[in-house]
Formats: C-alpha cells, sequence, structure tokens
C-alpha cells in the first residue's frame, strides 16, 4: 500500500475524534437546557461527564490493547456503532438515572474506541513528522468545539434538547462508520527506536512497563494535566454566562478555545519535532497554568476571547506530545496498549473537573476555587513533567528502567 496512504488515515483518525469527542463534549452545551426541562441538578447532570472520563479511561486501555492484538479498524468500527446507539438512547432517558448510564457510561466507553487506537495507528504510518501527523489526528478534538457544540446549539434553539441530541447520534454513524472503514494498518512497522525492543526484540511484560519510570512519569503528567483542565473546560460557557456574556456568545468562547487547540496542536507539535518533547511539554503546562489562574480576572468577551486563544493552545498543543513520548519510549509494539493505559489515567483525571466544578457552583454560586484549584495542578503538572527522563536518540535503550 502506498505510504501516501498514511494521510487518509491522519484524515479518518482526524475526523473521528472531532465527531466522538464533540459528541462527548457537547454536555457543557446540554447541561441548562437538560436541567430547565427535567428538574435535574447540574451536579447530576454534570456526573455523566463524570461517568464519561471514568469508563473511557477504562475503555482506552481495553480498546489499545484490543487494537494492538487485532488491528484499529475492528475497534473503530465497533466504537461507531456504538456512539450513535449512546446518543439516541440517551435522548430518550426517562430519569437521570438512566441519562448518567447511557450518556455517561455508553458514550464514554464508545468515545474510547477511537483516540489511543488511532494516534497508535498513526505512530506506526509515520518515521519522519511523527509529532505532525499525532497532533494534526489529535486536532480533532480542537475542531470538536466548533462542531458539534454549536451544532447541538443551534438544534436546541431550533427544536429541543432531546431531539437535538437525537440528530446528532444518527449523524455519528453516518459520518464515523464510512470514516472506520478506511483504517488500514501500517504495512511494515516503523523501525523501532523505544525500549521494547531491548531483549533482543521480544515483546517486554506489561508489568515491567508499568513500572518503569518512564511510564509513572508519563502517566502522572498526563493525570494532573487533565485534571487542570477539565473542569474550567466543561464549565466555561456556564462561567462566561454568570459573567453577563450571553449564551450564544458563551458557546463561541468554547469554539474560539477548540481553534486556538487546532492551532496549538500544529504548533506544539512542528516545536517538539525541532526542539525535543519534553521541553515543549513543559513550556505548554506553565502556560496552561498561568492561563487557569487569570480567568478569575476576566468578565468581558473580549478577555473571554483572548485567554481562550492562550488557554486552549496551551492545552490543545501538549496533548499529542504524550503519545509521542509514548512512542519514543516504548515503540511500536505495545504503543496501543502503553498509550491506552496512559489514557486511561488522564480520564481519571478529567473526571474530576466537572464533577468538582458543578459542587463548586451548587455550593457556593461561583466558580472562584475551580480556578484556583485547576491552577494550582497545573503548576503540579509541570513539576511533575520535569522528572521525565532523556529520550532514547538514535539507540535502543539497554533496559526498560535506564534513565
Amino acid at each position: 500500500m502506498s505510504s501516501s496512504y498514511r494521510w487518509v488515515i491522519v484524515a479518518a483518525g482526524a475526523l473521528m475524534t472531532c465527531v466522538a469527542l464533540g459528541a462527548m463534549f457537547s454536555l457543557a452545551i446540554f447541561q441548562t437546557p437538560i436541567a430547565t426541562d427535567t428538574g435535574w441538578s447540574h451536579t447530576g447532570i454534570a456526573s455523566a461527564m463524570t461517568l464519561n472520563f471514568i469508563v473511557m479511561g477504562i475503555g482506552g486501555f481495553m480498546w489499545g490493547a484490543l487494537s494492538d492484538r487485532f488491528g484499529p479498524r475492528p475497534v473503530v468500527l465497533i466504537g461507531a456503532l456504538l456512539l450513535g446507539l449512546a446518543l439516541v438512547l440517551a435522548s430518550r432517558a426517562g430519569s437521570l438515572m438512566q441519562f448518567q448510564l447511557t450518556y455517561g457510561v455508553l458514550v464514554g466507553i464508545s468515545a474510547s474506541a477511537f483516540f489511543a487506537p488511532m494516534i497508535a495507528s498513526t505512530t506506526e504510518w509515520f518515521e519522519e513528522n511523527r509529532g505532525l501527523a499525532v497532533s494534526l489526528v489529535s486536532a480533532g478534538m480542537g475542531v470538536a468545539p466548533m462542531t458539534i457544540s454549536p451544532l447541538a446549539r443551534a438544534l436546541i434553539s431550533a427544536y429541543d434538547w432531546r431531539t437535538a441530541m437525537l440528530i446528532i447520534g444518527i449523524g455519528a454513524w453516518v459520518l464515523l462508520i464510512p470514516a472506520a472503514l478506511l483504517v488500514r494498518r501500517a504495512p511494515s512497522p516503523a523501525s523501532d527506536t523505544g525500549m521494547v525492543e531491548a531483549a533482543g526484540g521480544e515483546r517486554p511484560a506489561l508489568g515491567k512497563i508499568f513500572r518503569s519510570p518512564q511510564f509513572l512519569v508519563l502517566g502522572g503528567t498526563f493525570f494532573a494535566c487533565c485534571a487542570a483542565h477539565s473542569g474550567p473546560i466543561f464549565h466555561m460557557v456556564s462561567y462566561a454566562t454568570i459573567c453577563g456574556v450571553a449564551p450564544m456568545a458563551a458557546v463561541s468562547i468554547y469554539s474560539v478555545e477548540g481553534l486556538a487547540g487546532l492551532g496549538g496542536r500544529l504548533l506544539y507539535g512542528g516545536l517538539a519535532d525541532k526542539f525535543g518533547v519534553k521541553p515543549v511539554l513543559v513550556a505548554g503546562l506553565l502556560v496552561q497554568a498561568a492561563a487557569l489562574a487569570t480567568y478569575l480576572a476576566v468578565s468581558e468577551l473580549g478577555q473571554f476571547y483572548a485567554l481562550a486563544v492562550i488557554f486552549g493552545s496551551a492545552y490543545g498543543g501538549v496533548m499529542p506530545l504524550y503519545a509521542v513520548l509514548a512512542r519514543e519510549y516504548f515503540g511500536p509494539r505495545v504503543i496501543g496498549t502503553v498509550f491506552g493505559a496512559a489514557t486511561m489515567l488522564s480520564s481519571i483525571g478529567m473526571a474530576f473537573g466537572p464533577l468538582i466544578g458543578g459542587w463548586i457552583f451548587d455550593t457556593y454560586q461561583n466558580y472562584s476555587w475551580l480556578f484556583i484549584g485547576s491552577a494550582l495542578v497545573g503548576l503540579g503538572a509541570a513539576a511533575i513533567a520535569l522528572a521525565f527522563p532523556p529520550l532514547p536518540r538514535g539507540k535502543q535503550a539497554a533496559t526498560l528502567g535506564t534513565a
């Protein structure tokens, strides 16, 4: 198969992550209409997003391992079928528990079928420009707020939240199933410069990988990074509305963050290819923490837009770098499993933000403590990232534990 097909893999991966993650994160747009229509609490509705991240973490590990074993196509095809079904069922939920199970559990498990397998598949297709390619796939996550969220807001205004969610579910089937059928395995694995070839080319024990300093720092940084930004991202529309921004304009802030995240992924991915992953990652984490603290001082739409550019480019830019680190540390043979495990930790971190943010709002009727706590956690992520061992460059490490 022509190596030019690798760009088809990138395009398919970007589309799938855009639709899947966009549909999941659109709960931020649905939150107020659902609460108004049903009387369910903001905390109860936001807990569906918490379930999303918990289940997504477990699913990311499971789907990543399955993609290593069976290839990415069957994994993403199953995910496409499940995601549409989950959204259709959630739109018909008659109780908060039913909504939490369908949107929280089914959407989470199906959305997790795309990110780790497609990122892993992309790293197999690319030897050069790997950082850029992975960033382009991950850019689907950045585009998502500019597509699914405004669509959800428009559909809710035209119909109601149930009809809007039903239409999005059907649309997910229409877009994702054909894209999944385009996915192929790389003709031959790219050359391995990671640690997994240390033992004569044999596949290492996963337990040894998961106990290694490289994975512990990778997982810890990914966890803290996502714990820092998940709450502010999810509650940004609500926060802007409280500050006096009109609802549709508040949604546009969410979209600006997504656009900035797209640019940040391309910028940070290119910088990582040129200067190395670690310094770019640490710098991005510090910018993210500073932006989170600055949200305490904004109140006008223009200020929100300006900060959304900085915040969105930072958290969007660092996200693909974890996959590049995983590939360079551990090689292609177990990349799906290893990155799936790292994604599981990040999803657990993401799970805290929406729930804690909802509790803070219900308790204090403002989000000040959410942004203060998130900024501190963001600084912690940067501190952990400083402990990353040197990456193997041009030769294989002698052992998994080599720093």
